[in-house]
Order: C-alpha cells, then sequence, then structure tokens
C-alpha cells in the first residue's frame, strides 16, 4: 500500500511547464483514477504462527502479530508499526513516526479469497489532511498452508475514493523555473535544466530535478539522500489539457501510468 500511495503522491508532482510565464499548463490538474495503469508487480504478505511479514516492502518488515507497536528500520514514514488479527479473514495494520500514528489500513479478505478490500488513512507524506481512499486486490499466488487469509500474492487492481488532496496539484511558471505545491503540503522550484533542488514536506524524498526533453515531453527524478526513488516521463497531450504520466517506482521495481486533467 505504502508504495502505490507514494507512486500516487509522487506522480502528482510531475506535471511538465513550459520555460515561459503564464504557460497555458499552469494551473491545478488532477489525475483521472479510472485511467490508470496499475503495477503488475504483486504485493508479498505472510500472517502465520503469530508474525506479520512485509515481503515485498523495502526493506522487508517481519513483526509479531499482538496489535502492538514494535521498532521498524529503513522506513523514511514510519519507524514502529503493528498488525492486529481482526479475524481469520481481516487484518488492521497501524504505524507511527515519533510516537505519532501516521496511517492505518484494514484488509478484508472476500470468503473465496480470490480479492482483497483495503479501506485505509495515510498522513505520513502530508501536513495537511490525511490522504484516504479504497484499494481493491486480486490474489494472483495462494496464501501458505496454514497460514491467515492474507498471507499470498496480491495485484493492486482499483483505486477507489482516493481523497482529493493526493489528486490535486497546482503549478507555476516563472522564467524556466518550476514551482509546485500540493494540498498534502509538499513544494519545490526546480529550474528546468535538470538541477537537483530542495523537495520540501516528503520525508521519502529530499531533492527533485525537472528536464525539458522537447516542447511537450518532460523528466522528472527525485532522490532520497543521494539514492534515486523514482523517476517519471510526462507528455503533453497536444490539446493542453491531458498529460500521461509514466512513473517508475525504482525503489520497489514498479510502473504506474497516469493521466491528469487539467481542471
Amino acid at each position: 500500500m505504502k508504495k502505490l500511495m507514494a507512486a500516487i503522491l509522487s506522480a502528482s508532482l510531475l506535471l511538465p511547464v513550459l520555460a515561459t510565464a503564464q504557460s497555458a499548463l499552469d494551473g491545478t490538474w488532477k489525475i483521472d483514477l479510472g485511467k490508470t495503469q496499475l503495477p503488475k508487480k504483486p504485493d508479498v504478505y505472510l500472517l502465520q504462527d503469530g508474525m506479520y511479514e512485509c515481503k515485498s516492502c523495502v526493506p522487508p518488515i517481519r513483526i509479531k502479530a499482538d496489535g502492538e507497536e514494535h521498532n521498524v528500520t529503513g522506513h523514511p514514514y514510519y519507524d514502529k508499526m503493528s498488525a492486529k488479527i481482526t479475524d481469520d479473514r481481516s487484518v488492521t495494520l497501524t504505524r507511527s513516526k515519533n510516537g505519532k500514528k501516521v496511517a492505518s489500513e484494514t484488509i478484508t479478505v472476500a470468503a473465496d479469497g480470490s480479492m482483497a478490500h483495503t479501506v485505509f488513512s495515510d498522513s505520513s507524506a502530508t501536513n495537511a489532511d490525511p490522504v484516504t481512499g479504497t484499494v481493491e486486490s486480486t490474489r494472483v499466488a495462494q496464501a501458505p498452508a496454514g497460514s491467515h487469509a492474507i498471507s499470498g500474492s496480491w495485484r493492486t487492481s482499483k483505486l477507489a475514493k482516493i481523497s482529493d488532496n493526493a489528486l490535486t496539484f497546482t503549478y507555476k511558471t516563472q522564467a524556466d523555473v518550476l514551482s509546485m505545491t500540493s494540498p498534502t503540503g509538499q513544494s519545490y522550484a526546480a529550474k528546468l535544466d535538470g538541477t537537483y533542488v530542495p523537495y520540501k514536506g516528503d520525508p521519502g524524498t529530499t531533492s527533485v530535478s525537472v528536464k525539458r526533453i522537447d516542447k511537450n515531453t518532460f523528466e522528472e527524478t527525485d532522490k532520497l539522500g543521494d539514492k534515486m526513488v523514482n523517476d517519471s516521463r510526462m507528455t503533453v497531450a497536444a490539446n493542453g489539457t491531458t498529460m500521461k504520466i509514466v512513473a517508475h517506482d525504482d525503489l520497489h521495481g514498479t510502473t504506474t501510468t497516469f493521466v491528469a486533467e487539467k481542471q
């Protein structure tokens, strides 16, 4: 879930603009979830013998499933996590950072085990209201014998009811500088020549560069320290009202394609 939300939030910062004041692309944009092409790579979980594991997390997570908070390391958005078994088909996961709860999600598996429904609230990368929504996932590998129903491999099949603060963003250009602000509190001001500048408001990203390839094509690269975490290519349609964003999550090895509409 976190990697998917990271993809959404990151992609919301990737809209290109022309290097002129009052660009036609300046303004507020919104991702159309109905046109999103979701990653093919599945999330992999194991809940068995009192232990919860997220094998596809980077780095992997393994904690007791006792409803208590346990330390986790290597994750910029949280430093503690808990896993609570509600029943034989449902689990609630919570995350906190510096003693403050920043995210929660409840995963419920259908009676036939083929689908999972997740309801989440996530403020780990927002300085305002949390991002909320629901996710539908399809099982692509069975759970090991004797494990909880959430175990196995799951591919995200649908995003629904995602709050607008995760999908909308505003851009303004002046000379050769692109400025971005979002309802979740992220911002930057980057020259369109690939120079890295500070990325504000996201624990998982510390610097960003934006490079103009041609009139309608731009690339953005996000880093955490010296490590590249996301890179994207954006292509603006001839009508100037839609944009295709192909976002690569370099940490998890996934690709998500978004379409944004100018509001």
